[in-house]
């Protein structure tokens, strides 16, 4: 696939940030050290980071700042991944064996604590009040969202204001941050800061709508995820809610018993059901809505190729099968 035009303007930048990651994963831990570099490692898409920069280009800011917040991001989000594969007991992530299956759950959910305070350090050495307060929220209610997300596990009767609520908090946080975070570092208003925190959540929200639709109309080698592991997971996700909602009662039945269960044994029927309700065309048309809202929130701020690539990236959220 040709790189897209966000990947190309900020490459000398984003391996910058390759720079900075690498050298503050360093520990005298030799275990820290392996799993850190493990799951940092793993072909990962960086759009949290890459927002940062990018946000810091639309407002036309270069310095090093930047490089060291959207490593700081970078390493939250990855703590959250390490703990994440834990709670789901997630055996394949980046179409490559998770950290947890690879070195047990004690390492993975302690090296998730250490990137945590790791960035924190990072963010405190910047001096600037406003950064940790922007990301002291950000993981406070993203842990939030975990604990939202756990209480909604097996429970067929979440709604879809409800689940919106946890694709708010648990992913559209960070990408939030990153957006202000840009704006922070770049000397930027408050309304501008505003704008790209904005943007920022609604990218998110637009990015895991699909990542739901991907889990039931994926390819596993794509994704590098298991298709169906929502369901075997127990989580009423978007596609699940609206074909609860819109099929008739022994299809509906079928799918909150699967819920209630956790259990993938019936996808194929599940998927069945899904399809024939329109669901993943609705979660997809929610995507498109959040994605629209993303690039109206970007009106107003400097015309650039940083605003472009923003644009570009609204595009690829909603359209991208992996």
């Amino acid at each position: 696939m040709s790189k897209l035009l966000f990947q190309t303007l900020i490459a000398q930048d984003m391996a910058e940030v390759d720079r900075v990651i690498h050298a503050s994963l360093h520990s005298e831990v030799a275990l820290v050290r392996q799993v850190s570099e493990y799951i940092i490692h793993g072909g990962g898409k960086r759009l949290r980071p890459a927002l940062v920069l990018m946000s810091a280009g639309v407002m036309g800011y270069h310095g090093a700042g930047q490089h060291t917040l959207a490593a700081v991001v970078e390493f939250i989000h990855t703590a959250t991944l390490l703990h994440d594969d834990v709670v789901d007991a997630s055996d394949l992530r980046r179409g490559r064996e998770t950290a947890n299956a690879l070195y047990g759950n004690a390492a993975s959910v302690l090296v998730g604590d250490f990137l945590y305070s790791r960035a924190f350090q990072m963010m405190v050495a910047l001096r600037n009040m406003h950064v940790m307060e922007v990301l002291s929220e950000a993981t406070n209610i993203i842990a939030e969202g975990e604990v939202l997300q756990l209480m909604n596990c097996n429970e067929p009767d979440v709604d879809e204001s409800a689940y919106l609520r946890v694709i708010r908090y648990k992913t559209a946080k960070l990408f939030e941050a990153s957006g202000r975070l840009g704006a922070i570092v770049s000397g930027a208003s408050a309304e501008q800061e505003e704008a790209l925190g904005r943007f920022g959540m609604h990218l998110g929200t637009a990015f895991q709508l699909i990542d739901d639709v991907l889990d039931y109309s994926g390819d596993t080698d794509v994704i590098g995820k298991n298709v169906g592991d929502d369901l075997a997971e127990g989580k009423p996700t978007m596609p699940l809610i609206f074909a609860m909602k819109h099929a008739d009662v022994a299809d509906a039945e079928l799918i909150r018993e699967a819920i209630r269960q956790g259990d993938a044994g019936g996808f194929n029927d599940i998927l069945a059901i899904v399809r024939k309700t329109g669901a993943l065309d609705h979660a997809r048309a929610q995507a498109e809505s959040e994605a629209a809202l993303a690039r109206q929130a970007l009106d107003g701020l400097p015309d650039s190729q940083y605003q472009e690539a923003l644009l570009e990236l609204t595009a690829f959220a909603v359209a991208r099968e992996f």
